[in-house]
């Protein structure tokens, strides 16, 4: 079965930092691009990273655009966001997906950025 699970949220000051990993397993993880979500509290889920299979390409929306980077590691089927210069508007619920065809939702890992 299919899965994904999020991990290394927490609790974090203003313009702090975080690495978020995501450990996939039960289908080919290289051969999908993968991404990077949130979802704050109201609001819809947005897709805020992406990364093609293989890691060539890279791609970050404008809200954290030169703050935050995707990568990936195929050998070990994880991927990976560093957050740098985090801000309250951060806060969120952060999911992995594949890009395409999705997969079920994890649980999600919840970072909150707070003074």
């Amino acid at each position: 079965e299919a899965q994904l699970v999020e991990s290394g949220g927490g609790l974090v000051q203003p313009g702090g930092s975080l690495r978020l990993s995501c450990a996939a397993s039960g289908f080919a993880f290289s051969w999908y691009g993968m991404g990077w979500y949130r979802q704050a509290p109201g609001k819809e889920r947005e897709r805020v990273a992406a990364i093609t299979k293989g890691g060539t390409d890279t791609a970050t929306t404008d809200p954290v655009k030169g703050r935050f980077t995707i990568s990936r590691d195929d050998t070990k089927n994880m991927v990976y966001l560093q957050m740098n210069s985090l801000k309250p508007e951060d806060t969120a619920l952060y999911y992995c997906n594949r890009l395409g065809v999705q997969l079920s939702w994890g649980q999600g890992t919840q970072v909150t950025v707070s003074a």
